[in-house]
């Protein structure tokens, strides 16, 4: 996004940008188009429990080259759900206002190309994918390079600007749809909004100081900014906690609180004992409430915390703000959508609904971007102001609380840790009959071979998928002058120690003669078979001598020669001049390649290692060692 004339992302953000695709209308359609998505989406939004910023799109004037638009920024710091519910919500609102086309990002970038990266086009890379990549009437699409781009790589000229990808978006949108299996792999990632929604929550009992339970009642998304102040807390922040100002620990009460499961877990796994001058103290841990009272506990140093932090707010501010035209046509919008579901005026299911209809517009539709953000704490004041807190009520309701949720989901097992990894790699991953059935050794070998084949560039090794791709040539003259230059032709590049091996080999004295007639002759060029010629009786003399070591018999050779191998053992053991003129048995290449493989695969012992991962990237995937398998299932 830098590339439109915006400041990077800040780290754990997510931006998102929503222009008029035809851009006709102007200001009036995008702040029109802004009252809708707040009409539209506030059931899902005033429910929803943010980990530290709310979804909030304001109207951003143009700049630059970077025209009129929708835009925010919502901080989701540890809860990563929280961005890619913006990601469902963004797609949504391209599919309910055709009008619109978003982008969105984060401080990794195209963080949607991220998710779909094993599918992505070879062209494709973060140096040109600036301004291309856009939901639109509620599909992703994606804008390829022209033909003069791909022919001719230059990445000054690959880059859009948003007006011009805006025009070839709105003309051609049916052909810039991304492949379906990119979009599969981001819509997966988005699939279950906003049932979703609902599962992502934890309710839990704890015991609370009364006026936390009547804030909580109003405003059940201040538990966030409670989670996080406990969670986040410093030597300073504690010298609050050691006498109690504003949240007495005397008026406490059972109750239920709706965390989502990131703050829950945040929670929880904080190890925290209270100051003995603050007054809160907690039962034995065998105590069947002990988890309802620590809970508490935390949670009310999170509230006072915000409080110590706070200035003072006038309590007539909330009701400034919801008593003018924009909140009574809110209001109504939200009425006829049946955002209270039929429920009377003034009783307790309406009067919370309510009261979160009137957070989210606070928060969401009125707050102006330039304004000071009002602190949780004051908030927090302002609702004790405001609210009337009948104790003997709630100690009634404690006594028929529902049950809490189990929370049984924060131990991880290996078994599912297992689940979890194989079906995350569902898609590329068959399953184990399938890969039975295609198992074959020739394409393990084949592929291998392919891959060694290969020239990588600085890019990095290119894998082979596709069996289209040419074979490799061999250039008779470019494999000369590589060895020229490792083996050197002149004299001046031979040294004693090359000299010594070819004594070693009991080469002739008119061999030597020849040698040294050439070294003479340094102008004087060699053929290329002649060159090739002397490199294999070279390694043919290896061969001799290696194979009667035990590094010659590490090696598989072809069935064809089996029966000559063992008679050359055995002569060679009498007479080693006969040694010479016995046929070596040729190795087998493919069999020694496709063994040593296995013999590593076996040795990772089911985890992640250098086979499995060359083998799954070039396509290849091996299947568990049945050997292995039936020693483990018989023990």
């Amino acid at each position: 996004m830098e590339a439109i004339g915006q400041a990077p992302v800040a780290e754990d953000a997510v931006r998102y940008c929503l222009f008029a695709a035809t851009r006709s209308g102007g200001e009036a359609l995008l702040r029109r188009c802004a009252e809708g998505v707040a009409v539209r989406f506030a059931p899902l939004l005033a429910a929803y429990i943010w980990q530290q910023q709310p979804f909030r799109l304001r109207y951003v004037p143009p700049r630059g080259e970077t025209p009129a638009h929708l835009g925010g920024t919502t901080l989701f710091g540890d809860n990563v759900e929280d961005e890619w519910f913006v990601v469902y919500l963004v797609r949504e609102i391209t599919r309910e206002f055709p009008g619109l086309a978003a982008r969105i990002d984060d401080n990794d970038g195209e963080f949607l190309l991220i998710e779909a990266a094993d599918f992505l086009p070879k062209w494709l890379n973060p140096e040109n994918s600036d301004n291309r990549v856009f939901f639109y009437k509620g599909e992703l699409h994606i804008i390829p390079l022209t033909e003069s781009q791909e022919k001719e790589y230059d990445p000054s000229a690959d880059n859009l600007t948003i007006s011009q990808a805006l025009t070839l978006l709105s003309n051609h949108s049916e052909e810039f749809l991304a492949a379906e299996p990119i979009r599969t792999a981001v819509y997966k990632r988005i699939s279950g909004y906003p049932e979703k929604i609902q599962a992502s929550f934890h309710r839990a009992h704890c015991y609370l100081p009364a006026g936390i339970v009547a804030v909580l009642r109003q405003r059940p998304s201040l538990v966030a900014a409670a989670v996080q102040a406990f969670y986040l807390r410093d030597p300073v922040d504690l010298r609050a906690c050691r006498s109690f100002k504003t949240f007495r620990p005397e008026e406490r009460v059972m109750t239920i609180v709706t965390f989502t499961k990131c703050l829950y877990a945040q929670l929880v796994q904080q190890k925290f004992a209270p100051d003995r001058r603050s007054g809160y103290t907690l039962p034995l841990p065998s105590h069947p409430q002990f988890k309802a009272h620590e809970l508490g506990m935390k949670l009310a140093h999170g509230f006072e915390i915000l409080c110590s932090k706070c200035n003072k707010v006038s309590p007539g501010s909330k009701r400034n703000v919801l008593s003018g035209p924009l909140w009574e046509r809110f209001l109504s919008s939200l009425k006829e959508k049946n955002y209270f579901k039929g429920q009377m005026e003034g009783s307790a299911k309406y009067s919370e609904l309510l009261h979160m209809a009137e957070d989210y517009f606070q928060q969401s539709v009125t707050k102006p971007q330039s304004c000071v953000e009002v602190s949780p704490g004051d908030e927090i004041l302002t609702l004790l102001q405001t609210t009337a807190i009948d104790l003997k009520e709630l100690e009634r309701e404690a006594a028929c609380l529902p049950p809490e949720d189990d929370d049984s989901w924060l131990e991880l097992t290996p078994d599912d840790l297992d689940k979890m990894l194989k079906d995350a790699g569902s898609e590329s991953i068959q399953s184990s009959n399938e890969e039975e059935q295609k198992y074959d050794l020739e394409t393990v070998a084949e592929s291998m071979k392919a891959f060694v084949s290969k020239v990588s560039t600085h890019e990095g090794a290119e894998m082979p998928w596709s069996s289209d791709d040419s074979h490799v040539t061999f250039d008779v003259d470019s494999f000369t002058k590589a060895l020229d230059r490792i083996l050197g032709a002149d004299s001046e590049e031979l040294d004693s120690d090359d000299l010594d091996e070819e004594e070693e080999f009991d080469l002739s004295d008119d061999d030597g003669d020849d040698f040294d007639a050439e070294n003479q002759r340094p102008d004087q060029e060699v053929s290329p078979n002649e060159l090739i010629g002397s490199l294999k009786s070279y390694m043919n003399e290896m061969d001799r001598e290696l194979a009667h070591t035990n590094v010659g018999k590490s090696f598989t050779t072809q069935k064809k020669g089996a029966s000559s191998v063992k008679a050359a053992t055995s002569e060679s053991a009498g007479h080693d001049s006969g040694a010479e003129d016995t046929e070596l048995t040729p190795v087998d290449v493919d069999m020694n390649l496709v063994a040593n493989l296995l013999e590593s695969y076996s040795a990772q012992s089911g985890l992640a290692g250098p086979t499995s991962n060359i083998l799954q990237s070039m396509g290849v995937y091996l299947p568990e060692n049945a050997d292995h398998t039936g020693c483990r299932a018989t023990e």
